[in-house]
């Protein structure tokens, strides 16, 4: 599950280590607390907490764009440009060659496609076929693509004839369900310009497909009339995405984003900058559309408002200052990594920033320094948010004006409803300030897990989506983060999943035990690291470690630190208690700190008794 983390914040950790919250006593649970909210008195000026949220297929979300803003440009990828009426043929075309290929409503699709025209066309093609985007993450091993194609049901994949890419595809189609492949050409994603270069001195980036049966060319896609067969939606019930998350454990589980969830959160979103000026904005599309957050706050908040979509396939911090400087975007959605990546580039002032407006960060913790150097260099404002896979993402956020607060999540979207339940028995709600888990009602939350019905039951209680997320409401309605129960690694906004990189690892021969936990990381918040027990005799390197680790786990899921133990704490079920390991390379990072300061003869021993 992708996640907006808000606010880990350590003092607030150190404040409240060993402190079990009192609980609000003779304060029955309900799924909606009585109103007046405390939020309300705290909405920006001329925005209501209960207007109406309209709620429709994600499609007419384009549709009605395309009728709004026939002419306007729509798309810029690669130096190629869609005005909207453009998108919305290529859009139709693509959504009767899916039902030419047998795609019935309800048909699990993969998209497995970095940001490019080619996702959001075929996106909402899907849509408009009556079928449910299944959003595959292109830097998955072919493990994890596999896993995620048998639990979710995927025939139809859409990918590119990228080397590094489609090779993990096209190996699928003979070991699960897959039985057709989408292929989209790279080349012909660019302008003519760009494109004649790749060709020339790329060429050896791009795969050869083979022409069968079990492969669709994109262009083949599109030759048709452009006249798909209506599909009637049922917003409220009928699947738009499958958005796979770790959700309250470490195997990832697909939530059902039903199109009332993902339109209605697009709604909230859009409602939230009431600035904004519809057919006038342009985004900076740098965060992953595969990726929740990505897929509402850039391209559906952004195609509601007739915005221009300035795509990037992946983030580097020379071309997003670039494209900011030449393209004047007005809009940036992104992880802390990113406004950290812009604040410490060291070339940074040769580029105009001004154009940028309105700036959210998500995903990840945003320390407060990164914040505040990113507005002094920017002048715009930078907010946090919250929100979670399982909730369409979005479910609060700072206002732009000055009356947000420093280190909050913000306030809850129009038609939220933010609760704080007891850790200890989630019937019990805590009153304002105190701590325990975070629950959220509202029409952007999933309609539960992809065949997961005991999940589903222990996440959606009375109405309202337990978050696993440990926080705690002030007076006016601002919502606090200050840890989380579950055990998921948030590293530079990407989730990983400590399991999935335990069983990985644990498939080198010379390793008798593993586990995996997030240690701090001033850049990308969290890091990935592996603390590992050797088999006896055995010897092995870290950078042996990771390079075995490479073909079998995505680059961000591979460990950044590798430490080797005599041994690993457990739980009395034989769990591995990452908590502990958390806490021990904390005390280690302070010993080799302290050792630092004492004679070389003394470092060593005085390093192993403090981490003691």
């Amino acid at each position: 599950m992708s996640r907006f983390w808000a606010g880990i914040r350590s003092s607030l950790t150190v404040l409240l280590a060993g402190f079990r919250p009192r609980l609000a006593r003779d304060v029955p649970a309900q799924a909606v607390p009585t109103r007046p909210y405390p939020w309300e008195s705290s909405y920006p000026q001329g925005l209501s907490w209960d207007p109406e949220i309209p709620t429709r297929p994600v499609s007419e979300i384009l549709d009605e764009a395309v009728r709004t803003w026939p002419k306007r440009p729509c798309l810029e990828f690669l130096g190629k440009r869609y005005s909207y009426a453009e998108v919305g043929e290529l859009v139709a075309k693509a959504a009767k060659g899916f039902q030419s290929l047998g795609v019935e409503k309800g048909d699990r699709v993969g998209l497995l496609l970095p940001n490019s025209a080619y996702y959001v066309i075929c996106h909402y093609a899907v849509l408009k076929a009556g079928g449910t985007v299944v959003n595959f993450n292109p830097l998955y091993a072919e493990p994890e693509i596999a896993r995620q194609i048998r639990d979710s049901g995927t025939r139809i994949m859409v990918t590119l004839n990228l080397a590094m890419i489609y090779p993990k595809v096209a190996k699928q189609l003979n070991d699960t369900c897959l039985e057709k492949i989408v292929v989209c050409g790279m080349g012909q994603a660019m302008n003519f310009t760009k494109r004649a270069l790749f060709s020339l001195f790329k060429r050896r980036e791009v795969s050869s497909v083979p022409n069968d049966g079990a492969h669709v060319r994109f262009s083949k896609l599109l030759a048709n009339d452009g006249k798909p067969r209506p599909v009637e939606i049922d917003p409220t019930r009928d699947l738009a995405v499958l958005q796979y998350t770790g959700g309250t454990t470490g195997v990832p589980k697909g939530a059902m984003l039903t199109h009332a969830n993902l339109s209605a959160n697009a709604a909230q979103t859009r409602m939230w900058v009431p600035d904004l000026v519809p057919g006038e904005e342009r985004i900076l599309g740098v965060l992953p559309m595969f990726h929740v957050f990505g897929m509402t706050g850039v391209m559906n908040v952004g195609l509601s408002c007739g915005a221009e979509l300035l795509l990037l396939p992946h983030f580097k911090v020379t071309e997003a200052l670039s494209t900011i400087d030449s393209e004047k975007p007005t809009i940036l959605m992104g992880v802390p990594t990113m406004y950290s990546a812009i604040n410490g580039f060291r070339e940074r002032d040769k580029y105009d920033l001004s154009s940028l407006k309105f700036c959210v960060s998500g995903g990840a913790p945003l320390p407060l320094a990164i914040k505040t150097k990113f507005e002094e260099i920017t002048g715009c404002s930078l907010v946090e948010g919250y929100g979670l896979s399982e909730a369409g993402p979005v479910c609060t956020i700072n206002p732009f004006a000055e009356t947000g607060k420093k280190n909050s999540a913000g306030l809850p979207l129009p038609g939220t409803v933010i609760e704080v339940v007891s850790i200890e028995d989630p019937n019990v709600r805590m009153a304002l300030g105190e701590t325990g888990e975070i629950c959220v009602t509202g029409p952007q939350v999933m309609a539960g897990y992809w065949h997961q019905e005991a999940e589903t039951a222990q996440v959606l209680s009375q109405g309202r989506l337990r978050t696993g997320d440990v926080g705690y409401m002030d007076r006016e309605g601002y919502v606090y983060l200050i840890d989380r129960i579950k055990d998921l690694i948030i590293s530079g906004g990407f989730n990983v999943y400590p399991r999935m990189v335990e069983e990985a690892v644990m498939q080198h021969p010379a390793i008798a035990e593993a586990a995996v936990a997030g240690v701090a990381d001033t850049h990308r918040g969290e890091v990935v690291k592996a603390f590992v027990v050797l088999q006896d005799g055995v010897t092995l390197t870290a950078s042996d470690l990771r390079t075995f680790l490479k073909s079998r786990l995505a680059l961000f899921e591979v460990p950044r630190k590798v430490e080797f133990v005599d041994e690993i704490p457990k739980t009395l079920i034989g769990k591995p208690l990452r908590r502990a390991l958390v806490a021990y390379n904390q005390r280690r990072k302070e010993a080799l700190a302290v050792a630092r300061t004492l004679p070389a003869d003394t470092q060593e021993n005085q390093t192993r008794e403090h981490a003691r």
